[in-house]
């Protein structure tokens, strides 16, 4: 059985962090353990002013995580962390942008990992799906409003009240996975997709993907208002000014990330 250390393997790829679910044996279900884990690996990821984007993906062949450890809970343990919730991911208090790399089933908590995530690659082979209904449950971890945000309504309400999964290449049709590949090149995509982000100011993508996620609710009122407050707080930057300088100069901008 993997140590606590492994239950989630962390890689660093330069301003790229790779965080991969590791529990195999038990198909990568959420445990007290594994949740313990990944909060603090998005504890130091938050704080690394070197680390820009994530990625999360599986050490599984065939499965990206089937959900919560049923053993645990019905051994009374709790899986959820105080700050991260499930997972110790789907409440944490993230500023950085996360890309979902699924190579197989995401299922029931799996799914709402991927939800969690800000892009989605997928394989051909992966499907998604929340069946908690079929089991007197609900989707707790963020289900039930982030699959109505991410999905046209109808879609959203066939996954939630039938609980029967969607393939891949049904979710890539429907705008929720960004990029369909083959079977075991998910991570791969994933990081190319992670280098298009990377090219970019680092605190202008957190102020875009913040401002996004607060307003794509709200009203047009405070939508200007934290538009305008984002460009004021970049304003005060380093790569403010470099961004500008490197399109004069006609050269790749050399961004910090810097307050």
């Amino acid at each position: 059985m993997a140590g606590d250390d492994e239950l989630v393997r962390f890689e660093r790829r330069g301003h790229v962090a790779i965080f991969t679910l590791n529990r195999p044996k038990a198909m990568n279900a959420v445990s007290g353990d594994l949740s313990k884990r990944m909060e603090s690996l998005m504890e130091d990821f938050e704080k690394d002013n070197d680390l820009w984007i994530g990625i999360l993906a599986s050490s599984h062949e065939k499965v990206f995580c089937a959900g919560a450890d049923l053993k645990a809970i019905n051994a009374g343990q709790s899986i959820e962390t105080p700050k991260g919730g499930f997972g110790g991911f789907v409440h944490f208090p993230r500023t950085k942008p996360m890309i979902a790399a699924v190579d197989g089933f995401a299922l029931a908590g799996g799914c709402e990992l991927v939800l969690t995530c800000d892009l989605v690659v997928a394989s051909t082979k992966a499907k998604f799906g929340v069946p908690e209904v079929k089991r007197s449950l609900v989707p707790a971890a963020g289900g039930m409003f982030r699959l109505p945000r991410k999905l046209p309504q109808a879609i959203a309400m066939e996954l939630l009240l039938t609980g029967d999964p969607l393939t891949a290449e049904r979710m890539y049709s429907l705008g929720f996975v960004n990029e369909l590949v083959e079977p075991g090149q998910v991570v791969e995509a994933a990081l190319k997709l992670a280098k298009r982000i990377e090219v970019n100011a680092p605190l202008a993508v957190r102020k875009a993907r913040e401002i996004a996620l607060q307003t794509v609710y709200g009203s047009d009122a405070d939508a200007w208002k934290a538009s305008s407050e984002g460009m004021r707080f970049l304003a005060k930057t380093p790569d403010f000014k470099e961004g500008p300088l490197a399109f004069i100069e006609k050269r790749a901008p050399r961004f910090t990330g810097k307050l």
